[in-house]
């Protein structure tokens, strides 16, 4: 990673830019004599937040970043790649194209999780892919009551329930038998995990949806998952309340980004076994 920073740094000097390193980014790498500064200064001062990793770290920048209202630029060193889309090798040529003004602006949605637990305390986390309420223990499984615009949808036993957003459709959403979503629809999937009803199969509802699911059984504690980085804990009475933010993400991509050709790649689409 050092080594693609430092490319960065170099790239955009080339274009008098002002570059800033991450705090606990900065602390991981040695020798890079770059100006430091906290996530809630890059989003307060910077034109554009350049993300160096995986999925998981755009996530993980995506919820902190999101209140801030600065785009987003990533640059794979990850293995999917379905939301950091430059290549390192790529860096050179796609900053030309990025300043020449030859780019493309994707808004996607996020979601805002609030837990009110039965005794009185409140939780609040963010995400962009989605969240997830699941058991806690192996063997057991939780019962659940959903709620969509305060109407009942049903009573679940499961070992658990997510709600994904669009970009999340590739992610957990997927593995559970959910759809692939086209990522600018403002929907939401709910897609049991292991229900105890096979009967019960994935759900598209409207983005603008609020979600209320009903923690009613759980001898032992479940937790609530947001993106599968931040966990909070459940037991029965507890309600998770899901909802659409007012904000978007803005993610910028190389000029004729093309989803399905992105889909077709990480899933192997067409590929002989």
């Amino acid at each position: 990673m050092g080594e693609t920073l430092v490319h960065i740094s170099e790239e955009l000097a080339k274009y008098d830019c002002s570059v800033m390193l991450e705090d606990e980014t900065a602390s991981k790498i040695s020798n890079h004599k770059l100006p430091t500064a906290s996530l809630e200064k890059i989003g307060n001062e910077c034109d554009l937040a350049i993300i160096v990793g995986g999925d998981g770290t755009l996530l993980n920048a995506a919820r902190n970043l999101i209140d801030y209202n600065v785009p987003i630029l990533g640059i794979n060193l990850g293995r999917l790649g379905f939301l950091v889309d430059i290549s390192p090798d790529e860096i050179g040529r796609r900053f030309e194209e990025l300043f020449d003004g030859k780019y493309e602006v994707e808004h996607r949605i996020m979601l805002n999780m609030t837990v009110e637990h039965q005794d009185g305390r409140i939780s609040k986390n963010d995400a962009f892919n989605d969240v997830v309420v699941h058991k806690w223990d192996v063997a057991r499984m939780i019962e659940t009551e959903t709620f969509i615009n305060g109407k009942f949808l049903n009573t679940m036993r499961a070992d658990g329930l997510i709600v994904s957003t669009p970009t999340g459709s590739t992610a957990y959403a997927l593995s559970g038998g959910g759809p692939i979503l086209q990522p600018d629809l403002d929907a939401l999937v709910l897609v049991p995990i292991c229900p105890h009803t096979m009967s019960f199969r994935p759900i598209v509802i409207d983005g603008e949806s609020k979600i209320e699911l009903h923690v009613k059984d759980s001898t032992d504690k479940a937790q609530v998952t947001c993106d599968g980085q931040t966990n909070f804990s459940l037991v029965s009475g507890d309600k998770v309340i899901i909802e659409r933010k007012s904000r978007v993400i803005r993610l910028i991509h190389p000029c004729k980004h093309d989803h399905y050709e992105i889909l077709r790649a990480k899933l192997r689409w067409g590929e002989n076994f």
